[in-house]
């Protein structure tokens, strides 16, 4: 299977999404289609072996649509097309504007008392009254022709969408407005008070505004994308045989040295060779203070260099760079339909064919039942059509999960699909690694006990462990500089496999490790078994030293928690989550992990298999389990929970077997993905909610249920403009996940 991406032209509403899906879903070959009214992309999953990308443009094609593959660079066109958009739908709506306003003021001024010139007059010359009409309203219907083109080629496919109801909606009043001017003509004056032109103009011109508001709203609801891709660097300073020079960022190559001066763009992924300086990588990880980079370290394209200057090696390029990994996980989940999508779909596909029946059937009513005239029967009609605009109910999901990824992502939170939000907030369990997760994930030095007072302990000690690579030892070694310690030479050094490390210092025979290499050498513990059994019992790994053949110390060492885990895990049972630690560590070291962050329930001695299988088994008790790891060797157990969580520097994202990357390794985010999913999903029923309700009791009054209790007839006008607002409100709403709390 192979999945691409294609930009589909000409969709109004979530009808037209829908015909969109099921023409292609109706392909031999077709695992999966998912169209995004919002972004106006189509995703699918297809066995290219039976399928081509031109079958699938041709399916889109028939049903009256137009969909291109998107190849590289891509992004940039959809920036530009999305300006081009909007740029349009000003022009138009200016245009309407010229010949609406005058129009408006024609057919209602004299209403309300405004004067007209007498050759324009109403009642003095109706003819000229009526022809100046429809003058006007020509010109609106020809800048606004796309709504017929679009709308009647949908409905001779028995497809219809929003545009078919506003084609039909003001084609009904034009024709109808048509037919008076002709019998003005004739001399049938009294059809001068039954011309609907203004309607027609007035109709088009507000759900042009509406779209023209729209558009407006919705190129913020991709901001967060927006930045993201215009991190990317368009040049790089490369030094190729001793020259500088300033090449396209697309003519860059594996293994080339970059030069980054100061306050200049780091273009690519890579690592440094020289010089050092601080860096903002905030827009990749979320996290505001900017990261110390010297010699060795790790330098990412997109981020900000500060005032030093430094060389690096370009070690990823074009897709395979961290910046571009995490512009497609954006643009994927924004892509993917979160489950509460599917009301919206089921409703889209049976709501324009049903709106233009009880249309037909209000006109019937009120004419041949309630003995109304044709005017009055048409006029409740095309309220109908124009106020049962599917828009907002199309909107409502696609535009919220627009915002929330957008919102997670600029705080270093990346849903890799759309439907893990709704999935995260239905997460009643979360079950975390310990190493590198709930802990640093690297030892330190705990405590110091010395049974010779004549010896610095830590130096000695240090000295020796200098020469060995194990994470004990290095623990050592960086206590021993952060207090500014010498360390003294070493001769005779040899590595013990299992039980330590032995070597000459200062003279003294020493002998650092574990309690069997000193039962093996004969040596008493008899002075550390108080401290030993205490240090052990807080889940702290002692270190006995010997020198001499005789003991003269013991130091501890232990994984510290994180600096925020405490705080998150209060916070979490607070919510009301059930908190599960997994470790391979030995029970006593778990326990005293466990009572210090305050989970209530953990399970140890576990490989990396088994950690998926007590997921399993919780599953099988009927949670939702969310997984928290780091992504390595966690892998199987955040494939098998219900959501993966993966928390690191996030370097390797499009690998990791996580549905959520966490880019820095800070607890509270945890906290701030749960809150951005319930808050976006609690958008998307708000918008759901305000969309049916407004098609539920719009239509209704459209019809003309007030009336048959003496109250007024909705004016085509207002339900043009009630229906614009309706989608607008909508993309408004999710905007306010951009300012929510976390």
């Amino acid at each position: 299977m192979s999945e691409k991406v294609f930009m589909i032209d000409g969709m109004t509403c979530a009808s037209c999404a829908l015909t969109v899906e099921k023409a292609v879903k109706k392909l031999d070959g077709v695992n999966q289609a998912a169209v995004n009214l919002t972004t106006e992309k189509m995703t699918i999953d297809f066995d290219q072996s039976k399928l081509g990308s031109e079958a699938i443009e041709r399916a889109v094609a028939q049903a009256g649509y137009q969909a291109k593959l998107i190849t590289a660079g891509s992004q940039t066109s959809q920036k530009e097309r999305e300006e081009d958009k909007l740029a349009q739908m000003t022009r138009r709506l200016f245009a309407s504007l010229i010949f609406t306003l005058p129009l408006f003021y024609a057919a209602m001024g004299p209403m309300i008392g405004l004067s007209l010139p007498s050759f324009l007059d109403p009642n003095e010359s109706p003819l000229n009254y009526a022809l100046f009409l429809l003058f006007l309203t020509i010109p609106v219907i020809v800048i606004n022709r796309a709504f017929y083109l679009n709308g009647f080629r949908a409905l001779f496919r028995r497809h219809p969408n929003m545009d078919s109801l506003v084609a039909l909606a003001t084609s009904a009043a034009f024709l109808y407005s048509l037919y008076g001017t002709y019998h003005i003509y004739l001399g049938h004056h009294h059809h001068v008070h039954a011309l609907y032109y203004e309607s027609v103009g007035v109709i088009l011109t507000l759900i042009t505004l509406g779209k023209y508001l729209e558009s407006l709203s919705r190129g913020r609801t991709s901001d967060a994308l927006k930045k993201l891709i215009s991190l990317s660097a368009k040049e790089a300073r490369v030094i190729r045989a001793g020259q500088e020079s300033m090449l396209p960022i697309e003519t860059v190559e594996l293994g080339d040295i970059i030069l980054v001066k100061p306050g200049e763009k780091i273009p690519l992924d890579g690592l440094v060779l020289s010089g050092s300086s601080s860096v903002d990588e905030s827009m990749l990880t979320g996290e505001a203070i900017p990261v110390e980079k010297d010699k060795d370290s790790h330098v990412f394209g997109g981020s900000i260099n500060g005032q030093g200057s430094f060389r690096f090696k370009a070690e990823k390029v074009g897709n395979e760079t961290l910046l571009a990994q995490i512009i497609k996980l954006v643009e994927e989940a924004q892509q993917t339909k979160a489950p509460i999508a599917k009301i919206a779909d089921k409703v889209s596909g049976l709501f324009v064919p049903v709106v233009i029946v009880l249309a037909l059937l209000t006109g019937l009513f009120w004419f041949f039942i309630m003995g109304e005239n044709l005017t009055f029967s048409m006029t409740a009609a095309v309220a109908v059509l124009v106020i049962a605009c599917p828009c907002a109910l199309g909107l409502a999901t696609p535009t919220a999960i627009m915002v929330g990824t957008g919102r997670a992502a600029e705080n270093g939170i990346l849903f890799k699909r759309g439907d893990i939000l709704e999935m995260a907030q239905e997460v009643d369990t979360i079950v975390f690694d310990k190493t590198g997760t709930i802990t640093q994930g690297r030892p330190q030095l705990a405590q110091i006990f010395s049974y010779d007072q004549e010896v610095n302990l830590l130096q000695l000690a240090a000295s020796l462990e200098t020469l060995s690579e194990h994470p004990l030892s290095q623990a050592i070694v960086a206590a021993a500089k952060e207090e500014r310690l010498d360390l003294w030479p070493v001769k005779h050094f040899k590595s013990l496999t299992g039980y330590g490390l032995e070597g000459v210092v200062q003279g003294r025979q020493l002998l650092i490790g574990n309690d069997k290499l000193l039962l093996r050498e004969g040596i008493s513990l008899q002075r550390a078994q108080s401290d030993f059994a205490a240090a052990t019992a807080r889940g702290e790994t002692p270190v006995f030293i010997a020198a001499d053949r005789e003991l003269i110390g013991l130091v501890t060492l232990a994984d510290r928690l994180k600096d925020d885990s405490k705080e998150m895990l209060a916070e979490l049972q607070k919510m009301g989550f059930e908190l599960v630690m997994l470790t391979g560590d030995n029970e006593q070291t778990a326990q005293a992990i466990a009572k210090e962050a305050g989970i209530p329930h953990l399970v140890s001695q576990l490989l990396p298999h088994e950690k998926s299988q007590v997921i399993s088994d919780l599953q099988a008790q009927g949670k939702k389990v969310a997984m928290v790891g780091d992504g390595i060797n966690d892998a199987p157990a955040l494939a098998t929970a219900d959501i993966g969580i993966s928390m690191g520097s996030g370097t390797d994202i499009a690998i990791e077997s996580a549905d959520i990357v966490l880019m820095k390794p800070a607890m509270l985010d945890v906290i701030k993905m749960l809150k951005i999913s319930r808050a976006t999903i609690k958008n998307i029923k708000e918008n759901l909610f305000w969309a049916f309700i407004y098609n539920i009791l719009s239509i209704p009054i459209a019809m003309g249920v007030l009336h048959l209790f003496g109250g007024p007839l909705l004016d085509p006008m207002i339900a043009g403009l009630a229906m614009s607002f309706s989608s607008v409100s909508v993309v408004l709403n999710a905007l306010r996940l951009k300012i929510m709390s976390l």
